[in-house]
């Protein structure tokens, strides 16, 4: 396939090969009886001319006799050549180097080789042979990747092709595809199709299929394609050799051999997608090719069925559109989903309203989900979403009777699910329970569905909100339902779990859907405020104004509702979210403030309070919590009860101690040593507020953080550094390390004196560089933000 080779030697041979070489021509190994088997390309004459150099070697032609006989294309011979290489061979003293391709093997071949004593192996250049090639032939080594991919490091491909290359290129040229012309001129017609076959990874029993020859026929011209050197060690085409088809093979002939090959394929039973991928970049049309796209769409992940989709279209094969604009909604662009889906509706197909349901879940529009939900006659998720908005009666109405739908593994996972979620709203205490079920169940089947929600995500958002956090987590790292597209859902709740406990937040991820933006806000903010982050705070509350006008308040929103109800107090802007708190109380209330849902927005409810100094308005929160007798609301009373201790500066340092551990059990880690915090900087007895201090940093999470170098200064006065660095002042800072202003000033001192700082701005200064750099976590004193 590829005339000749572009020398010198040693830009197409390795080093290994060239000592060898080296060792024949000097006389060292005598007499050498060797093969060399290797594909087009890969540098056999490069090898024989390198040889050539050596005393007596000589190029066969019939009727040459003695000496080092080298043979090139030896597969090409006819029996006469072989017989008479046999009687060069009977000479003892003679030597003989055959180059061959692997197909086709003669059977005089066969027999030549089996006299011969060793093989020469021959490899394709690495991205590195590849950059040093392009170097010595004066182009640009930084092209290696790009020709390395094309050619697969074929040898002769690479001298080809690097000629042409133009700056910045990152297609193949068509002077370098030009120039393979006369090699497919040189192919049988059969042994092109061969190619094109491989172009779609099609096998030898479908090529025998296109050509009506037997199979046997078939592997041998995928072997002889294979020889070409034109194809990868996983005998795809490479794609310089690809594009040397498409611009070289008429196109007729193509479309041919291509939707031959799709029409054989439909036959046969088994997933379809790697074919249609395939066929899908070789860029095959036509009925055939349409159907094989439309079967594979069926089957394939969200974004590349979406692909199919739309070329099964292109190809004018009938496309199931419903199922199409599932695909987009599982890939996430919800856009297309939804105008797709309302066209489908308004032309009467109401497999469509699932869909559309689906997506506007993912939107946070929840009221209208629920509304195409129940109108679709799915009754689980309509019960769900009607729970969520407020409408409990509805929901009940809705819930599916038992026994009207099969018993599969995702009727069932979503009839629990509902199920938890319309008791958890009555006060059944088993409701946590029942949708942590319905997550189990449902993990074996959810990944390829399209769901408004997953049971793991209701289960932790319940979890969370009744002070269950640690269950919320093993759940959420099982979870795989609804398979990308809720991927980042169940992180993001994830990460809300952390935040709670006060441990450090991962960044998140970029947000898939309006949705996940309201949580990636929130994160954002509550991180923010317990860094005591200010200027990150500001800018995240501008961010969460804008989310949550867009987005519906149902129950699966309080947790970033309340996160930005405190950021507004601390703000001083908590007005202007007085409207969105007010949807939520109504919502609330429409349920009957139901503890499991209820509590916890009110505790955070009450923290916005205290913060911006309203204290009566706090007080009712206390009332509302008050009135209810479970654990966790009551553990959550028992606290507020203390802050609004702390604000009159009556302490009782064992009834706090008490409601921070309930807090810290309730997996609220951040809050109990808060709590604990504040009240020992406001206690005068200096007994209790030790105890206090203790209590708060037992109950604060260490901060997880990999070992860094060492650093001047001690883990304390680290901590005093950053928070003085924030802008705080010595009061601040005292607050936040339960320790006083004093001592906040000693640290500074001893920190200036240690580090040589001649005055403030210089102690500042190298300050800043040591708080930049990756530090030591303190061991035994935490930060309490």
């Amino acid at each position: 396939m590829i005339p000749g080779h572009a020398g010198p030697d040693e830009l197409v041979l390795d080093e290994p090969t060239r000592r060898l070489c080296g060792a024949i021509t000097g006389g060292e190994l005598a007499p050498v009886r060797l093969a060399v088997i290797a594909p087009g390309g890969y540098g056999k004459s490069a090898l024989l001319d390198l040889l050539a150099k050596a005393d007596g070697a000589h190029r066969y032609r019939r009727g040459a006799s003695g000496g080092l006989l080298l043979v090139d294309d030896a597969h090409l011979l006819c029996d006469k050549d072989f017989a008479a290489l046999e009687d060069h061979l009977a000479d003892e003293s003679a030597g003989l180097v055959v180059a061959a391709r692997p197909r086709p093997r003669p059977a005089g071949l066969t027999a030549l080789l089996g006299r011969l004593r060793g093989q020469v192996v021959l490899r394709a250049f690495d991205v590195g042979r590849t950059a040093a090639c392009l170097a010595a032939l004066g182009v640009d080594p930084g092209r290696a990747a790009f020709v390395h991919a094309s050619t697969g490091g074929v040898p002769g491909l690479v001298h080809r092709l690097a000629p042409h290359l133009g700056a910045g290129q990152d297609t193949v040229p068509a002077a370098a595809v030009d120039e393979f012309r006369l090699d497919l001129d040189q192919l049988t017609g059969n042994q092109i199709r061969a190619l094109l076959a491989a172009e779609v990874n099609a096998d030898a029993t479908l090529l025998a299929g296109l050509l009506g020859v037997p199979t046997t026929e078939a592997a041998a011209l995928v072997d002889e394609a294979r020889a070409t050197g034109l194809l990868a060690a996983d005998g795809s085409l490479l794609p310089l050799a690809a594009a040397v088809l498409r611009a070289l093979v008429p196109a007729d002939q193509r479309t041919a051999v291509l939707g031959g090959l799709a029409e054989l394929r439909l036959t046969r039973t088994g997933p379809t997608g790697e074919f249609a991928a395939a066929l899908l970049a070789a860029s095959a049309s036509g009925p055939a090719a349409g159907a094989v796209y439309a079967a594979a769409a069926a089957e394939a992940e969200p974004g590349f069925a979406v692909r199919l989709h739309q070329a099964a279209a292109n190809a004018g094969h009938p496309v199931d559109e419903v199922g199409r604009a599932e695909a987009e909604a599982r890939a996430g662009d919800l856009d297309a989903a939804l105008r797709r889906a309302d066209t489908l509706l308004a032309a009467g197909e109401p497999r469509a309203a699932l869909v559309a349901a689906a997506a506007l879940a993912h939107r946070g529009q929840a009221t209208r989900s629920a509304e195409l939900y129940r109108w679709a006659g799915s009754g689980a998720f309509a019960a769900i979403g009607l729970a969520a908005t407020g409408r409990l009666a509805e929901a009940r109405s809705a819930m599916p009777v038992e026994g009207t739908a099969p018993p599969t593994l995702f009727n069932t996972a979503i009839s629990l699910a509902a199920k938890g979620i319309v008791d958890s709203i009555t006060g059944d205490a088993t409701a946590l329970s029942t949708v942590v079920r319905a997550a189990e169940v449902m993990e074996p089947v959810g990944r390829d569905v399209l769901v408004p929600d997953s049971p793991a995500a209701l289960g932790a958002i319940l979890a969370m909100h009744t002070g269950a956090t640690g269950i919320a987590e093993p759940l959420l790292a099982r979870a795989c339902t609804g398979g990308e597209l809720l991927r980042t859902r169940h992180a993001l709740l994830a990460a809300w779990a952390a935040l709670l406990r006060g441990e450090s937040v991962p960044v998140p991820e970029p947000a898939r859907t309006p949705r996940d933006h309201l949580f990636v806000v929130g994160l954002a903010v509550g991180t923010a405020r317990r860094a005591g982050d200010l200027a990150t705070l500001r800018r995240g509350w501008d961010q969460a104004n804008e989310a949550v006008v867009r987005h519906d308040i149902d129950l699966f929103t309080l947790l970033p509702l309340g996160e930005f109800a405190i950021a507004a107090a601390r703000l001083g802007d908590l007005d202007r979210l007085t409207p969105h708190l007010d949807r939520a109380w109504t919502l609330l209330d429409a349920l009957g403030n139901p503890p499991a849902w209820s509590a916890f927005p009110r505790w955070q409810a009450f923290h916005a309070e205290i913060t911006a100094s309203r204290v009566p308005q706090a007080r009712a929160h206390v009332e509302f919590l008050s009135a209810y007798t479970d654990q966790f609301p009551t553990a959550l009373t028992e606290a507020a009860r203390c802050w609004l201790d702390i604000l009159t500066g009556t302490i009782n340092a064992p009834r706090v101690e008490s409601a921070a551990r309930a807090l810290h059990t309730a997996g609220l880690h951040w809050d109990a040593a808060r709590l604990a915090g504040q009240a020992a900087t406001r206690t005068p007895d200096r007994k209790r507020m030790l105890a206090l201090l203790d209590c708060a940093r037992t109950l604060q999470p260490t901060p997880t953080r990999d070992d860094p170098p060492e650093s001047p200064l001690s883990g304390r006065e680290l901590q005093v550094a950053e928070l003085v660095l924030s802008g705080l002042t010595y009061k601040q800072v005292g607050d936040r390390l339960f320790i006083s202003s004093k001592t906040v000033e000693h640290h500074m001192a001893r920190m200036r004196s240690r580090l040589g700082a001649t005055s403030r701005p210089d102690l500042l200064s190298q300050l800043r560089d040591l708080v930049a750099s990756p530090q030591p976590p303190p061991a035994a004193e935490p930060v309490v933000p």
